[in-house]
């Protein structure tokens, strides 16, 4: 299970990382030409959502063929929520940094830590405090017990709807003041200025 959200994280971090990167160029001639922002940025979580649920579908069939799950509901949940947080963070990341080779080293990087620290072996040969923060831990303990118990702890897959809201809201708002804007208060402000 763990190399298969450590997979869902990695491709959902890079798609939205490499969309809202190429994307900074059209978006800003897009909202200078008057184009709404609300509508722009919640295409992006349309698109991160699409992402999420597409690879959770695809992951769960793969799993259900060649795994014994238990329940296939939960565990594609499970699989929704990690590419949803990832997701996020990848639109994060593609609206902060400067380069797409940071982009990708920190997607890696956080993504690989991640699913280390949740890996089942790990967590039995050392007490690693504050996993239960990381994006993961949910959606790991959400996956792990539906494939292989027959308790699902539900209420463990709303941490990665919490991280996902709260970095897409973060992405949003670096978005939403990184674009440039045609409305008549910011002309208006650049007008007053000499």
């Amino acid at each position: 299970m763990a190399s298969a959200l450590g997979a869902v994280t990695m491709v959902a971090g890079f798609i939205t990382f490499t969309e809202t990167f190429l994307s900074r160029q059209m978006d800003r001639r897009l909202l200078l030409a008057g184009y709404p922002r609300l509508p722009m940025l919640l295409a992006k979580l349309s698109a991160v959502a699409l992402t999420a649920v597409l690879l959770a579908s695809y992951t769960t069939s793969l799993l259900w063929i060649s795994l014994p799950v238990h329940r296939a509901g939960p565990l594609a949940l499970a699989l929704a929520g990690a590419g949803l947080a990832y997701g996020s963070i990848g639109l994060l990341l593609g609206s902060l940094v400067r380069g797409e080779l940071e982009g990708f080293f920190l997607i890696i990087m956080l993504s690989l830590v991640d699913t280390g620290l949740q890996n089942p072996v790990f967590n039995t040969l050392m007490d690693v405090a504050g996993v239960s923060a990381l994006p993961l831990y949910g959606v790991n303990q959400l996956a792990l017990s539906s494939a292989l118990t027959p308790h699902i702890p539900w209420s463990h897959g709303l941490l990665s709807l919490t991280w996902s809201a709260a970095t897409s809201a973060l992405a949003l708002l670096v978005l939403h003041t990184h674009r440039p804007s045609r409305s008549p208060w910011r002309r208006r402000m650049s007008v007053s200025q000499p």
